[in-house]
């Protein structure tokens, strides 16, 4: 059987950046954004050690690291919702996510450490997003590495795909080994 990396890559699809939003859309971003914790706790249920350093492709991370990375991201992207929220159009830091994902607290903090912070973490984020007016949700900062202003609500759309893409890439890594 040959293996498509673009579908083991992109198992969702890539991410597409939308034109706009609805009442809808952001609905829909909030409750993926409210389910990812719980998406995480299934995802890793049952794994031992040697299971979570399973590389979900050849050359990309591990299944820990995916993990990791998630509560780094979306820490991320939280304090940069915040900083949109508060400041006008304040420039962002960004960081080198594949460096990130090498540390070595990548390796020794177990997995459920980051499973608890996406938890408190979504509870803030949501709760957050939930209280904004549509005027803050037009609120922007500016990311110098993709030269571009980026909205609030391009935030909860990013990290809506961002959450069911890497949840997509464990769940595909256990089914095909037959965890």
């Amino acid at each position: 059987m040959e293996v498509n990396i673009e579908e083991i890559k992109y198992p969702i699809g890539r991410y597409v950046r939308p034109d706009a939003y609805t009442t809808d859309l952001l609905q829909e971003w909030i409750a993926v954004l409210k389910a990812l914790p719980s998406w995480m706790d299934v995802c890793i249920e049952n794994l031992d050690a040697d299971q979570l350093r399973v590389p979900y492709r050849e050359g990309g991370w591990n299944i820990q690291q995916v993990v990791h990375h998630l509560a780094d991201s979306h820490l991320n992207a939280y304090i940069r919702i915040k900083l949109a929220l508060t400041e006008d159009n304040p420039t962002v830091k960004p960081y080198d996510e594949n460096a990130w994902a090498v540390l070595p607290d990548v390796d020794s903090v177990p997995v459920n450490v980051s499973v608890t912070m996406l938890h408190a973490l979504h509870r803030r984020m949501v709760a957050l997003l939930e209280s904004l007016s549509p005027a803050q949700w037009e609120r922007t900062v500016f990311h110098p590495e993709h030269k571009r202003t980026i909205a609030v609500w391009e935030f909860a759309a990013l990290y809506a795909w961002h959450s069911r893409q890497h949840t997509a890439h464990i769940q595909q890594l256990r089914l095909r080994i037959g965890w």
